[in-house]
């Protein structure tokens, strides 16, 4: 299930939105992700489903890839589902015993299973189309007007840039010291809760010493190249707008005027 962790990881591509400026991209993962709770209807979610899957088919990353990362938050997902199933009130359909399936149950569950969908695997589409730098730099110059009121931005845009990188690396640490701690007779699997809140004491341990020494290392590393914030600094790849850019900014524009629209129709 570790592995299945799509979010921070980059799918090397050719592909249309792999070459887009990180700021279009970032803004249209805004945009994607406010139209989720715009919507109120199930039909304003068509246009949501045309667009992801447009962008799905134009970066072409495989739509398997994208989705194995839902495997991570299955348990979140259908935990969230259950509990407005049951725990909302309205026009009861089902009763068993003290549980009770509403009318409302059912709709705000269906809600709450598509945005929560939608929003992993909208955010998942700029981090595997989008390189670490590139990612920095669109955070960066997009949010450069917060310098006026000292906002330290590029620090902020590095600290979430390294954050995002350091979760693949930090799952696949996971994997290993999980594998050599089975090999070594642990069980991770069987009893009870408690029991098994009590054996991942054997993995954190040594999982946050390896964090810590990654940290370490990055941070020397850091240091070791004179680094001291971005003040002066200057890019070897200065973030221009293309043609491309402005369609992109433009299918966003159309695509929230629609989500709008909807909203206001479907009332």
């Amino acid at each position: 299930m570790l592995r299945d962790i799509t979010l921070g990881q980059y799918y090397p591509s050719d592909s249309v939105i792999h070459r887009l400026d990180p700021r279009v991209k970032l803004m249209g993962t805004l945009i994607f992700l406010t139209s989720l709770f715009i919507t109120k209807s199930f039909y304003g979610y068509i246009p949501a489903i045309l667009f992801l899957f447009m962008v799905i088919k134009l970066s072409k990353v495989p739509f398997s890839f994208m989705v194995r990362g839902m495997k991570a938050i299955a348990f979140l997902l259908a935990f969230s589902v259950i509990l407005n199933l049951f725990l909302t009130q309205g026009e009861v359909i089902f009763e068993f015993w003290k549980l009770k399936i509403t009318k409302e149950g059912i709709y705000t569950a269906g809600f709450m299973a598509i945005r929560l969908s939608f929003l992993i695997i909208g955010s998942s589409i700029m981090t595997l189309t989008t390189t670490p730098n590139n990612l920095t730099d669109g955070l960066e110059k997009g949010l450069g007007f917060l310098k006026i009121i000292h906002v330290p931005v590029h620090e902020i845009s590095m600290m979430m840039s390294i954050a995002l990188r350091f979760i693949p690396i930090l799952m696949e640490e996971t994997d290993k010291i999980m594998k050599a701690q089975m090999a070594r007779g642990a069980d991770f699997e069987s009893g009870n809760m408690f029991k098994r809140v009590k054996s991942l004491v054997p993995l954190l341990v040594p999982l946050f010493v390896s964090a810590f020494r990654r940290a370490n290392d990055l941070a020397m590393a850091m240091e070791a190249r004179c680094y001291r914030g971005g003040e002066g600094r200057t890019k070897m790849k200065p973030l221009k707008y293309k043609k491309r850019d402005a369609i992109g900014y433009l299918v966003l524009v159309l695509y929230l005027g629609i989500i709008i629209a909807l909203r206001i129709l479907l009332k």
